[in-house]
């Protein structure tokens, strides 16, 4: 029903939204008259797209989620059709299968105002943190659900299939562990593939990265930005397009939405290398504006074996606690814990 009053309120401004179409922040576009902008994109296009409302003041910003393309069985052709009234066109890239007809590369093809932006992904805070299930398949249903959305402890899962109990696990979560593991070194590996992958369509965040670290932590979570980071990729993105962004800072502006999603400590040891606060309290998913419910380690881990002691193990796959598993020196880790 929310939907529906939106639309009816776009309609009543002379201005219809796509059905694939979420308005960014109410009454956004009221009253403006600048150029339309389209965000196509996964949970990161919500930041950019309403930063780009701050930093555009005249533009006019839609944001289209990924998860919404190709319902009722359109054609890529088609949605790129009902994009051409948009004077520039920004998408994450997506893979065919949202379409019969193709991804974000054709898309890009179709249209001559739209470019692609990369997706931030950065692990090095928070290196622990995994998804478990089938992740090919691209549908959220097929992800092992965990206390804290589809978000999952390595530690926790690969002590769980060693047998290893609940209060081994939490001794586990030490400096020794993590040095063995790697985390303690992740960051060059971390900020190469961010750069690689950003190169790879075009927008190179290589000085981004630079800026982002001198302000400390700047993700939540391994793929959840802090709003300054997506405010930055926002200007790039506004820049790049000759659509001259005002300079200042946005997240003086406006609210993080991601702050209402999961929040993923930085484990004190990690913390400790980059001169940062760390923790062991863990935020779950909240409705906006509700008050954080967080979770201790003890709680997490043994909410973790609660549930996964609710699947078939052919479910708990993981290419991190495959890779483990075939590591001698990791199994003996866990298995004196």
């Amino acid at each position: 029903m929310a939907l529906l009053e939106t639309g009816r309120r776009a309609l009543r401004r002379g201005r219809a939204l796509l059905p694939w179409t979420t308005v960014v922040a109410r009454n956004a576009s009221a009253g403006r008259t600048g150029p339309r902008i389209a965000v196509i994109g996964n949970c990161q296009a919500r930041g950019v797209a309403r930063s780009l409302t701050v930093l555009l003041p005249n533009a006019r910003v839609d944001l289209m989620p990924i998860g919404t393309l190709g319902k009722g069985r359109r054609s890529l052709s088609a949605f790129a059709e009902s994009l051409r009234a948009y004077d520039h066109v920004f998408s994450q890239p997506f893979l065919t299968g949202r379409f019969r007809d193709g991804g974000s590369a054709e898309l890009v093809e179709l249209l001559p105002q739209a470019r692609l932006f990369p997706a931030i992904v950065f692990p090095a805070f928070h290196p622990d943190m995994v998804y478990v299930g089938d992740l090919g398949s691209g549908a959220e249903a097929a992800l092992v659900p965990s206390p804290l959305h589809t978000y999952h402890s390595a530690i926790t899962l690969f002590g769980y299939l060693r047998g290893v109990s609940a209060a081994r696990i939490v001794r586990l979560f030490r400096e020794q562990t993590f040095a063995a593991l790697g985390y303690l070194d992740g960051w060059q590996l971390s900020a190469e593939d961010l750069a690689r992958s950003s190169r790879a369509v075009g927008v190179d965040l290589t000085p981004e990265i630079l800026r982002w670290s001198r302000r400390g932590a700047f993700m939540h979570a391994i793929n959840h930005p802090k709003l300054f980071v997506l405010a930055d990729l926002a200007a790039r993105l506004a820049r790049d397009a000759d659509l001259a962004p005002a300079d200042l800072s946005v997240d003086a502006y406006l609210v993080d939405d991601l702050l209402d999603d999961v929040i993923w400590p930085i484990y004190p040891p990690i913390a400790d290398v980059y001169g940062l606060a760390g923790s062991y309290t863990f935020k779950q998913r909240t409705a906006p504006g509700a008050a954080p419910s967080m979770l201790d380690l003890q709680t997490f881990i043994a909410g973790s074996l609660a549930l996964y002691d609710t699947m078939p193990k052919t479910r708990l796959t993981c290419h991190r606690t495959e890779h483990w598993s075939g590591a001698p020196e990791i199994r003996a880790l866990f298995d004196a814990a």
